[in-house]
């Protein structure tokens, strides 16, 4: 019976545009655990059981919100199925990370240093410094930026399709924010290249996140912005909630 109803509700939420994976494995490997009892509710006893064998407190947790997710759902359907404390384990103690914020001149010089880049006169320097800069004025995730393609950019703005929640949406640009994106569109359209993504490295191929993650170390730290390897510093998210008016 559990079986069953952990199928339909992993079946809603693929359905509403959602992978599910981690969380439909966690569902799947407590309901065997449950089965293997012959129970077919949740209970609070058995679900602090199976989180219980967890490595660590965070996966202990972890194990009991997702438990308790499914939990909620199905005890708006069947009171029997209790519903676990979400502290059942004690109150979680989360540790930010403090943001950092760019000054304007922080991010001119992030954008001075990725024209700097090599090798020289290909697209690759230009790219970074477009995208580092569209990323600081419009607020943009990294992941929205690798996936703009060339008909994303409009008269309006930009066409965001990638987005966290599966939907699309309309980024207008300030009036110097599109001068500079048109700066590097030119050379992007001269570049061959069968890619159709508005960013390419040097080789013509599409941006990896893992490859822009390092280059942005890279820069920050012959800024001074981030010391050496293994210190902590600014991130590249760092700079979205630096909203500016315009791209530099």
């Amino acid at each position: 019976m559990l079986s069953q109803l952990l199928a339909d509700h992993v079946a809603l939420h693929q359905a509403l545009g959602l992978k599910f994976r981690t969380q439909g494995s966690l569902l799947r490997n407590f309901v065997a655990f449950a089965e293997s009892r012959s129970e077919h509710v949740v209970t609070t006893a058995t679900v602090q059981e199976w989180a219980l064998q967890a490595s660590s407190p965070e996966q202990r947790r972890n194990r009991l919100l997702t438990v308790r997710r499914f939990a909620r759902a199905l005890n708006a359907e069947d009171p029997s199925h209790e519903v676990p404390s979400a502290d059942l384990f004690g109150r979680a103690s989360r540790k930010r990370r403090t943001p950092y914020i760019y000054s304007p001149s922080d991010i001119q010089r992030l954008i001075d240093a990725a024209q700097r880049l090599g090798p020289a006169g290909l697209i690759r320097p230009l790219t970074y410094a477009t995208m580092f800069g569209l990323i600081a004025a419009t607020g943009m995730r990294v992941s929205e930026a690798i996936a703009i393609r060339l008909p994303d950019v409009t008269d309006d703005g930009l066409i965001i399709a990638q987005t966290k929640f599966k939907k699309s949406r309309l980024l207008p640009l300030h009036p110097t924010t599109r001068r500079a994106l048109d700066g590097y569109l030119t050379m992007r359209l001269k570049a061959a290249s069968p890619s159709g993504t508005l960013f390419l490295s040097h080789q013509g191929t599409p941006l990896a996140y893992s490859t822009v993650a390092t280059v942005f170390l890279q820069i920050t730290r012959s800024i001074g912005l981030r010391g050496a390897a293994g210190t902590p510093g600014p991130g590249i998210h760092d700079l979205r909630p630096h909203i500016c008016c315009s791209l530099p």
